[in-house]
């Protein structure tokens, strides 16, 4: 069956659907993703957007499959995005948060992450600030998992959207040089993009100032289709996409940045420098921006920018990703 024809069919007849490539029960990283699974989820989430564009967005796609969001951390853009995406599919959405459940009174994630799952939970959506914790739930349970942000660790469904996002522009990711710019060493949203555009065939340059890059580059990622730079003059040249992180203010008091100014003055992504990328360069960030800081206010809202597209790209990514566990679920 067609995903197009499924994503209207009642939620009984996915038996019949098969799952694709997605031959996996969770999404904690794009590390182990092979290519041809981040296409599927591509393919899938180019269905999901067609769904998105019709004047009615329901489908009863997951009907009776209940998703839990939990986070522990605040986030408007991915937990909205989930929620939304779980809504349109017609799954059961349920969101908690840490003060919303009994973590507050001591109860250790994984034994709150046993109670979903004795609630007959399909899907659970978890962000958490310490690293692995995403790995740990799925590996002591039998949830289906979504990281939606792991510690400093990984964020795959932001870098599966901006994949998505790139390739719509593009066509292809082979050969499209991506330059990554800002705190590398504790974006966990630049960890996972590493990971999935170099499998797709990009060139990613990551830059920014010498305490906010790994050390060990080579030893984390390997070299092939990576560099690294520190000048961002000399790294955006030729660029044909440039993805300006969040820089965070804990940075700074920590002593890893000696000023906001003289991050803006190296390292802000602007028209002077985006004049030396090629002509139909892209500028990119997965939000929240601090406008005037790492990416100027003209340049985030003007023509070359695809923010607003990375919004509405993450819906119709999230949507692909509860439909492709849910569903596939049901074909074990």
């Amino acid at each position: 069956m067609n995903l197009a024809r499924a994503v209207e069919q009642p939620a009984a007849t996915l038996r019949a659907v098969p799952s694709g490539n997605l031959r996996r029960r969770h999404v904690l990283d794009l590390e182990d993703f092979s290519p041809e699974e981040i296409e599927e989820v591509l393919g899938t989430a180019e269905a999901m957007r067609e769904v998105l564009a019709r004047p009615i967005r329901k489908v009863p796609t997951l009907r009776g499959k209940t998703i839990i969001t939990l986070f522990y951390e605040a986030s408007t853009r991915t937990r909205a995005s989930f929620e939304q995406a779980g809504k349109i599919i017609s799954a059961d959405v349920i969101n908690m948060t840490a003060s919303m459940s009994s973590i507050e009174k001591g109860e250790s994630l994984i034994d709150t992450a046993r109670t979903f799952q004795a609630m007959g939970t399909d899907v659970l959506v978890l962000r958490h600030p310490m690293s692995g914790s995403a790995h740990l739930v799925a590996r002591h349970t039998d949830l289906a998992v979504i990281n939606a942000g792991d510690g400093f660790h990984a964020h795959p469904s932001q870098a599966l959207l901006d994949i998505y996002t790139i390739q719509q522009r593009f066509g292809s990711l082979h050969g499209i040089k991506v330059v990554i710019v800002g705190d590398i060493l504790h974006s966990r949203v630049a960890r996972s993009n590493i990971w999935g555009l170099r499998k797709m065939g990009a060139h990613v340059v990551l830059c920014g100032p010498p305490t906010l890059l790994p050390a060990d580059v080579a030893g984390a990622f390997g070299l092939e289709g990576l560099s690294v730079e520190v000048n961002l003059d000399t790294a955006i040249r030729d660029a044909d996409v440039v993805m300006a992180l969040r820089i965070q203010k804990e940075r700074q008091e920590s002593g890893l940045l000696p000023s906001q100014r003289e991050y803006v003055r190296y390292y802000q992504v602007n028209e002077e420098r985006m004049a030396m990328a090629k002509e139909n360069a892209l500028v990119m960030h997965p939000g929240p921006m601090n406008e005037g800081i790492e990416i100027s206010p003209t340049l985030a809202h003007g023509a070359r920018s695809l923010v607003e597209a990375q919004v509405t790209n993450g819906v119709a990514i999230r949507m692909a990703l509860l439909y492709m566990l849910a569903a596939g679920s049901e074909n074990e």
